[in-house]
C-alpha cells in the first residue's frame, strides 16, 4: 500500500474522531448530569465493571487462571482497602490492586 494511502487513512480517521468530539461538546451542554437517564447509565456502567471484576476474580482466563484464588482475592481486598483509604479514588485502588497482585504472585506464587 502506498504511503499516500496510509496518510489519507490516518487523516480520515483523525477527522472522523474530531467530528464526533465536536458533536460531543455541543451535546454535553444539554445533558443534565443529575437527571434520571444519566443516573441510570451510571448505575449500569458500575454494574458492568463490577461484573467484569467478579468474572476476572472467580473465573479468570489466560495467565490469571494460573494464579491461586486466594492471591486474587487478597489483591482485590488490598485494592478495595486502598480505594477507601484514599477517599474513593479509583486510580489509587486500581494501581494498588495491580501492584499487590504482582507482588503477591512474585512472593507467594
Amino acid at each position: 500500500m502506498p504511503a499516500e494511502s496510509l496518510w489519507s487513512i490516518v487523516l480520515g480517521c483523525g477527522a472522523a474522531t474530531f467530528v464526533w468530539r465536536a458533536l460531543g461538546v455541543v451535546v454535553v451542554k444539554r445533558i443534565d448530569a443529575s437527571g434520571a437517564i444519566f443516573q441510570w447509565v451510571t448505575c449500569v456502567s458500575y454494574a458492568m465493571v463490577a461484573g467484569l471484576v467478579f468474572r476476572m476474580i472467580i473465573m479468570p482466563e489466560s495467565e490469571l487462571a494460573n494464579v491461586s484464588l486466594s492471591i486474587r482475592i487478597a489483591a482485590l481486598a488490598i485494592a478495595f482497602g486502598v480505594y477507601f483509604l484514599l477517599k474513593r479514588r479509583l486510580v489509587g485502588g486500581v494501581v494498588a490492586g495491580g501492584v499487590s497482585l504482582s507482588v503477591l504472585v512474585a512472593w507467594l506464587g
